[in-house]
């Protein structure tokens, strides 16, 4: 069974992909487990997960990041990524130093040319149930794991490991910016999550998700106390405790 919530969340929501919410919350590539469609990458592309020849699959490194822990709605993601060293990709960095644009641009390039990638997303309940630090490890655990190849080592961005990792690890403070592994997997965690905000204001609109992508903006505190909290909120996250209380 998929390692994820059992409950579905409210409303059915399209990943960036096309994948129903409710169909995936874990989705990789090129040969990675797969739970619901793949995305970006066909079974067919290849009939090797490894795009080099001569790629020593004893010593891969992945790195790890996430993107969503501070905003009060929408869903923490987490991405793995293994870089082929054959297929290197300049411009990898920290993807809050990047343009929108720049990081649509690398997120293309991290799909085609990595050797695995792995993203996940954990919901507005997960969250609330283990709270918005032990929902981030979880969910950095199983990006790791759910990479194939498997890595020998994972350098996650911060300074704590996730427990439970399949792997040796690292943790590096500001990696995102240090680390080409880590970089990638913070633009893959950062577009995936925008994307998701984006189609998940058409669904919830008043809010301005496609805007400040549910962080704590004056604007977005104005709407949760006009409109109340909506599913995708995060009730463990003080200003929509507040908002619920200020409903009765």
């Amino acid at each position: 069974m998929p390692d994820v919530p059992s409950r579905k969340p409210a409303a059915s929501l399209l990943l960036p992909f096309g994948i129903a919410a409710t169909d995936a919350r874990q989705f990789s590539g090129p040969d990675g487990v797969r739970e619901g469609p793949s995305p970006g990458v066909s079974d067919s592309e290849s009939d090797s997960p490894y795009s080099s020849p001569g790629v020593d699959t004893a010593l891969l490194t992945a790195g790890v990041d996430e993107a969503g822990r501070g905003p009060l709605a929408g869903p923490v993601a987490v991405a793995a990524v293994i870089l082929d060293p054959g297929r290197p990709i300049p411009g990898l960095d920290d993807s809050k130093k990047l343009s929108e644009r720049k990081r649509e641009t690398l997120y293309a390039q991290i799909i085609e040319h990595a050797l695995a990638w792995h993203i996940v997303l954990v919901d507005a309940d997960e969250i609330d149930a283990l709270n918005i630090f032990h929902a981030t490890m979880a969910g950095m655990r199983r990006a790791v794991a759910g990479l194939a190849p498997a890595p020998h080592e994972a350098l996650i961005d911060g300074n704590k490991l996730p427990p439970g990792l399949p792997c040796a690890a690292r943790a590096i403070v500001g990696g995102d910016a240090l680390e080409p592994a880590i970089g990638a997997a913070s633009i893959l965690a950062k577009v995936t999550r925008d994307r998701l905000m984006v189609a998940m204001d058409a669904t919830y609109p008043g809010y301005g998700f496609a805007i400040h992508k549910g962080y704590p903006t004056a604007t977005h505190l104005a709407a949760l106390r006009r409109l109340g909290p909506c599913p995708q909120h995060r009730r463990s996250f003080a200003p929509v405790r507040a908002a619920l209380a200020a409903m009765g």
